[in-house]
């Protein structure tokens, strides 16, 4: 701007002084004329008359004067005429002279810096993303080398150029011709012929750079998961960026045309890390934006390593089992439920041990671009294979809401160890018109809290849940939510992966809002006590959030999970550590605790299902199964167990959709889980990770 200025005012300057050189001739010119004025007669030729016309009367006509001829233009008008085309002249070259001093001399740096910006581009390279492992040093999501054949923008023009690669790998002229006009990765960018070229192929071109000028090949990487579906939901998947990812790039990302970014599971959630630096070529460009040299390459750097917590063989026994219990064989239908998920929990730590859900994907389906077919087949399945239900799946708790609504009803005095309650099959609690079935509608006679846990009696739970709606004036009406609220219920757990579902405890509060159009069903009933506090009506839950709760009664505390352990660069130095994170301790007696503890351990040590699963592997444990009813469909069947009993290290929760009962369905591969995190403690787990098919 300043200099804009400059060059106006010298400009300026220049106009003005030749205006007033000009004038300043002109007068004196002028006062010349005016002293030295003369008269001239008229002028005769010999032989020839110049005698001026006269009129009839002798005079001479007045418009002609002394000393002037007809036909001539006067001395005064042609000073005239070239004085003013003198002021032109003057004021055009005093314009250009102007305007070339400031091109020259003001501006001078600024233009030769936009010449070197139009001849200079800076190009960005793709970079290796980093290996992702599991606790061990597994390598569960890899790279592979993909030998590269790539094109300079002006080779789009050269038709001998696009015929000769069209022929040598075998490609439609038209879509040689297409990759290679295409512009998305920036206009001076090397456009990608093909990948996996083959080395002949790749040896030939080399040896001919004279036949393909502006060709050149590079050895890239593509992202590949090497045992298939293994941990699928953990691990996510990559997708090639898109130009909303161009336009809400986060602080501090760099993204370019052609990268792969991910897009669920630990890909995404540590794309940070993944992601490695481009590399950067610096390239000289003519007028028309053909590239004419590389003036300096930097390679691109790898990113970060990433471990996880997951181990990846008891990951494989987690995915094999339910597997074979859904659709043993890959046959929906001939097997056990609809869809399952589990999840191991280290109950010390936090650390996520393995994580499944059935049914599953291939991640490398989405690295170069899923077909249409392919996504249509994901999307469109009643399964839905893509959700991950340990952290997104909501469901009915069950019966395992019983270890939490048992603990409420001992704060608040409702159920003690010397209390006892009659089940006949039938509960009448509230009156005749409101009765209720236990699920045993044989009855389970006299019981204490103990056994009600360890039978999983409804009656015993009515019965505590009356109480609280009885008190609800001087306890709160939320009084047994905020209990179950405690250990995790109703909120995000906060585990390190995208699209974590809540859950929801019901609560007189939010049926009023759930139903604000709708007044006559805004009332919290007594039903809707009795319904809750065995994890049926309202209640949902998270596969994840039942393994968080059960960690609170297991330990006294609440742990976050996670599925990252550490990071390390290209060097193999960690740069990044997990740490444990406390989220709450709930604040129960401990009293309380150890009898709630006590009956669970009675239940997988009492029950004629549940115990001899656990006996036959050594394992002594706590456990509560669940059967949660879902309109229209078969029962949901649910299991949660921690172990050892006496030192609890890990937690296992589990859900089989339409899986009927908790004991039957649930209970198996959740025992085989458990007993493959303990083996795989001590070194004994035989287990090996296999490629699993989705």
């Amino acid at each position: 701007m300043l200099q804009a200025i400059i060059a106006g005012l010298v400009t300026l300057i220049v106009l003005v002084v030749g205006v007033l050189i000009v004038f300043n001739v002109r007068s004196s010119r002028s006062e010349q004329r005016a002293k030295s004025s003369l008269h001239y007669a008229s002028i005769r030729s010999v032989g020839v008359s110049a005698e001026t016309p006269r009129t009839a009367n002798g005079t001479r006509p007045a418009h002609v004067q002394e000393g002037s001829r007809p036909g001539t233009v006067p001395a005064e008008a042609v000073r005239s005429r070239f004085t003013a085309v003198f002021i032109l002249l003057a004021i055009v070259f005093g314009s250009l002279a102007a305007k070339l001093w400031s091109l020259q001399i003001l501006q001078s740096e600024q233009y030769r810096r936009q010449a070197d910006e139009n001849r200079y581009t800076t190009v960005m390279t793709p970079a290796p993303r980093g290996v992702i492992y599991d606790r061990n040093g597994v390598a569960l999501v890899t790279n592979r080398t993909s030998l590269t054949v790539l094109a300079d923008a002006e080779v789009a023009n050269d038709r001998d150029v696009l015929l000769r690669l069209s022929a040598l790998l075998g490609l439609p002229y038209g879509v040689v011709r297409q990759r290679a006009q295409d512009t998305t990765g920036g206009a001076q960018s090397q456009r990608v012929i093909a990948s996996d070229v083959d080395l002949r192929n790749i040896a030939f071109i080399s040896e001919h750079q004279d036949a393909f000028p502006g060709v050149t090949t590079e050895a890239r990487t593509d992202r590949i998961y090497p045992y298939g579906a293994l941990a699928a939901h953990a691990l996510g998947y990559v997708q090639t960026v898109s130009e909303s990812d161009l336009e809400n790039m986060s602080p501090g990302q760099e993204l370019e045309m052609g990268d792969m970014v991910g897009r669920s599971g630990a890909e995404q959630s540590f794309e940070s890390l993944l992601a490695g630096d481009h590399g950067v070529r610096q390239l000289v460009a003519d007028a028309e934006g053909n590239v004419r040299q590389v003036v300096s390459e930097i390679p691109p750097t790898k990113g970060n390593d990433v471990y996880l917590t997951i181990d990846a063989k008891v990951q494989t026994v987690a995915d094999q089992a339910l597997a074979e219990l859904v659709a043993p064989g890959g046959a929906f239908g001939s097997g056990t439920g609809t869809a399952a998920a589990i999840v191991c929990m280290d109950a010390t730590n936090g650390d996520i041990i393995a994580m499944s859900s059935y049914p599953t994907y291939n991640p490398a389906d989405f690295v170069h671009g899923i077909s249409d077919e392919r996504y249509d087949a994901y999307n469109n399945n009643e399964y839905h294979p893509l959700n991950n239900r340990v952290i997104s799946g909501e469901y009915a708790a069950g019966s395992t809401y019983k270890a939490f609504t048992g603990l409420a009803g001992m704060e608040y005095g409702f159920a003690t160890p010397s209390t006892a309650w009659t089940c006949s099959g039938t509960w009448t609690g509230f009156g005749e018109e409101y009765a209720q079935d236990c699920w045993d509608l044989n009855g389970h006679g006299t019981i204490d809290l103990r056994t009600g846990v360890v039978v999983s009696c409804d009656t015993v739970f009515y019965e505590i849940a009356k109480n609280f709606y009885l008190n609800r004036e001087s306890i709160g009406e939320d009084a047994m939510q905020n209990v179950i609220k405690e250990f995790g219920f109703g909120r995000a757990t906060g585990i390190d992966l995208a699209g974590e579902a809540v859950g929801r405890v019901p609560t007189p509060q939010w049926k009023r809002e759930y139903y604000a159009d709708a007044p006559e069903e805004q009332t919290w009933l007594p039903g809707d006590s009795t319904n809750m506090v065995i994890g049926q009506g309202n209640v949902l839950v998270t596969p994840m959030q039942l393994a968080v709760g059960y960690v609170g009664v297991a330990t006294g505390r609440l742990l976050q999970p996670h599925i990252f352990k550490e990071a390390r660069n290209s060097e193999g130095n960690v740069v990044l550590t997990a740490q444990t994170v406390e989220t709450g301790v709930p604040n129960i007696e401990q009293d309380y605790y150890d009898y709630m503890r006590d009956a669970l351990h009675g239940m997988a040590t009492e029950d004629s299902t549940v115990a001899p699963l656990f006996a036959e592997r050594g394992i002594s444990a706590a456990s509560k199964t669940g059967t949660a009813e879902v309109f229209g469909k078969e029962d949901f069947a649910l299991f949660a167990c921690y172990a050892p009993y006496e030192d609890p290290k890990y937690v296992v929760a589990c859900v089989v959709e339409e899986g009927i009962g908790g004991t039957s369905a649930a209970a198996p591969v959740s025992v085989d889980v458990m007993a493959a995190a303990l083996s795989a403690l001590d070194g004994t787990l035989e287990t090996q990770p296999t490629v699993f098919s989705a």
